[in-house]
């Protein structure tokens, strides 16, 4: 299952400077890949339509597994 986020593009007008375009990181998504405020992230463009953020410094990995997909739970 894929989860979106939608959002907008913000521009900040400042008097006598060029427009600024911002784009928000919802807060949900920044809580599931542990991301916090003044992590370094880089945008890579794919093409006209694709972006990739990404983080220049990961942190290390909060698990010793990965999760499968496929494996069903096991009852406790």
């Amino acid at each position: 299952m894929q989860t979106t986020y939608p959002l907008k593009i913000q521009a900040i007008r400042s008097q006598g400077k060029q427009p600024r375009l911002f784009v928000t990181f919802p807060l949900a998504l920044a809580a599931a890949i542990g991301l916090n405020p003044g992590d370094q992230v880089q945008w890579e463009l794919l093409d006209r339509a694709e972006l990739h953020l990404l983080r220049l410094e990961p942190p290390p990995a909060s698990t010793r597994r990965r999760a499968h997909k496929n494996h069903p739970r096991r009852a406790l």
